[in-house]
Formats: C-alpha cells, structure tokens, sequence
C-alpha cells in the first residue's frame, strides 16, 4: 500500500502526539489521526484536536507559543515541520458544533478519539472546503477508510445529519464513492475494491 505522507514525518507526528496526551490537559483526537486510530491504514503528518473546555488553552499558553487564526476559525503550535491545530467551542466552525464533540468521543490506545460517524461527517465537511486539494484528496482517502474499516453506525449518521440539518452530505457522500479511483490507498485491488462499494452501497439504501 502506498504511503500518503513521507513515514519520517509521520512518525514524528505520532510521537508528538502521544507526548501531549500525557500532559494535564483534556483533548479529543479529530481529523486523520483519529481515522488512523479506527482504520489503522493512512497515519497524519499533522496533528488535530478539539478542546472540550475552553479553559484548557490557558495551559497550552503558558507552556507553548500558541498562535490564533482568526481567517481558519482555530488556534496553531508549530513544532518544526508539525503543525498542531486546535479547535475550540464557540469559535472553531465545523458542521458538528466543538462544543458538542464531548458527547461523541471513544477511547481506544489510551487516547480520546471522535466516534467513526461524526469524524466521518467532520471529515465531509473538511473534503467540501478543500475538494481541488492535496489535502482534499486525502480527506477522500480517509473517508472511504473509514467506511470501509470503520465500524460505521450508518443509522447513527443518518440521525446526525438529520440532527445538524446536513443532509446534503448525503448526497456528496455517494458521489465520492461512486468517482474514487484511489483504491491501492485502501489495500485493496479492483475486484476487492468493487465488492466492497457494492456492500456498502446496500448499507447505504
């Protein structure tokens, strides 16, 4: 299987994150590493996570130079060549409120992870702003791992999208699946790859 980002990276990205998680603050792992954590195939060059509680930027304050971006709606650390990225309530659009993430989180490999359907819808909306990217391309990536390796409640996302009044996800979710080419990124050949499009077609109706 083909690697998306350079592994050197990676795996600096990887250690930096299991580094923070064991510092006194709260966080839940969003974005590709959290799609990592329940498909075990593409690892991220960069880190995301959501505050639950605003009042954990005071620590990240005093130990690192934070930086807030107000055009992407996120707090920034540079470490080198990682960008750690952080969204908080009140402030971080997503199609999921942050705020209302806590609700939604399970914990696997000691860390405290989005659950599959709304990292999914997370990531959908990412692929809606970023769709004629790099970066857009390997949301698809990630999306088609989760519903392929992910334990998908597709009644769960169907109930989110109705709650969040995103039901055009829908609708751009099938496309994607109809139009992907990248299959090797999901260790799969063209028979495999077809096969499981067309079960999870039927999971889908």
């Amino acid at each position: 299987m083909p690697e998306f980002w350079n592994s050197l990276l990676t795996e600096k990205s990887w250690n930096l994150l299991i580094k923070i998680s064991k510092e006194p603050f709260k966080f839940i792992v969003i974005g590709g590493w959290a799609v990592y954590l329940w498909t075990k195939l593409h690892k991220s060059k960069d880190i995301d996570i959501a505050l639950t509680d605003i009042k954990e930027l005071d620590y990240l304050k005093q130990k690192y130079t934070l930086k807030k971006n107000d055009n992407l709606k996120k707090y920034e650390i540079i470490f080198d060549e990682i960008d750690l990225d952080i969204y908080v309530p009140y402030f971080s659009k997503f199609p999921i409120p942050v705020e209302d993430l806590a609700a939604c989180t399970a914990k696997t490999e000691g860390l405290t992870v989005l659950k599959p359907e709304t990292l999914l819808i997370l990531k959908q909306g990412a692929e809606l702003e970023r769709k004629e990217s790099v970066n857009g391309t390997k949301d698809q990536i990630d999306i088609m791992a989760l519903l392929f390796y992910a334990d998908i409640n597709i009644k769960n996302y169907f109930n989110l999208l109705k709650k969040y009044k995103l039901e055009n996800y829908f609708q751009r979710l099938k496309s994607i699946i109809n139009n992907f080419k990248e299959y090797s990124y999901l260790e799969l050949n063209p028979r495999q790859f077809k096969l499981k499009k067309k079960e999870l077609m039927k999971r889908l109706k």
